[in-house]
């Protein structure tokens, strides 16, 4: 399969003050994949050196085959981006913006616009100025699938939509890439609607790649034990605990152990063995395996 997107020791700093420290991930053609992580982990960062807004300090980063510091121009047509504040022009009307458009792309699809955007059951005549967050956000994925992109990067694309914006933006690209076979990159906070729905899944945290490949491993892979808080405090941090979150009367332990391994680890703490005789994996989805890995706070 080809890659689209190359990053290697990818490393980016703000003045004195690295915020990627050493990124390593491809994107390959086909699929959807997610770059997940909770707010300031560096994905818009990660984001903003792919498109070439940003320069890498160190490392390499190619998008489409080229430099991401100098994509040309008929490489960036080849690319969809949904980036902070959805559209630029938005002093223009649902039809107007469609027209300028359309004059960059030459696989401009108008269909698929017009598909998108009549769902929002306003004039095509009203100006962007005077739509919602959420049919702004229409109207933006209307223009970026009428491109026909071979890929498509969409930065937070959940900001400021409610459930429902959010749910019919990821059904139509979901439906989107599995008849165009075009391949796309999120990023997101937002969890809990995507769990069946990325090919693929990349976790940032702190400016580091943390896992990388698909949901299904992971949650075969990442365990969680609850057990009595008075008993937790017995434990020190150790690489077979990657998380422990506290409640009142419980606390969850998060890592790549299964059973046996986490039992003998907490026998080594000192935990009663009552406790170590009813230690069982808790089931977890999505969200819940994403907390525990990234912590609450």
């Amino acid at each position: 399969m080809n890659d689209l997107i190359v990053c290697q020791d990818l490393r980016f700093g703000y003045g004195k003050k690295e915020v990627l420290h050493g990124l390593n991930f491809t994107v390959e053609e086909g699929g959807i994949v997610g770059l997940l992580g909770r707010n300031g982990a560096g994905k818009s960062t990660t984001i903003n050196i792919l498109m070439g807004f940003l320069e890498q300090t160190s490392g390499k980063c190619s998008i489409l085959g080229h430099p991401s510091y100098s994509i040309p121009p008929d490489a960036r047509r080849e690319i969809g981006l949904l980036h902070e504040g959805f559209i630029q022009y938005d002093f223009m009307s649902i039809e107007g913006i469609e027209k300028y458009y359309a004059a960059f792309y030459p696989q401009w699809n108008r269909d698929l616009y017009y598909d998108l955007v009549s769902r929002i059951k306003v004039p095509y005549s009203r100006k962007i100025t005077r739509l919602s967050c959420g049919q702004r956000s229409q109207v933006t994925l209307g223009l970026i699938l009428a491109q026909s992109p071979k890929l498509m990067i969409l930065d937070d694309f959940s900001m400021g939509l409610d459930v429902g914006y959010r749910r019919l933006f990821l059904e139509f690209l979901r439906d989107y890439v599995d008849t165009y076979k075009t391949t796309v990159l999120l990023t997101s906070h937002v969890i809990q609607e995507l769990d069946s729905f990325l090919d693929k899944i990349l976790f940032i945290k702190e400016g580091e790649i943390i896992y990388d490949g698909t949901k299904e491993a992971f949650l075969s892979s990442f365990y969680a034990y609850t057990i009595p808080i008075e008993e937790s405090k017995k434990i020190l941090t150790c690489k077979e605990i990657s998380n422990i979150e506290y409640g009142n009367k419980y606390a969850h332990i998060f890592g790549y152990t299964e059973k046996e391994a986490m039992q003998r680890r907490l026998h080594a703490f000192g935990v009663h063995e009552r406790v170590l005789n009813t230690l069982q994996a808790d089931s977890l989805n999505l969200e819940d395996a994403f907390v525990g890995l990234m912590g609450r706070y």
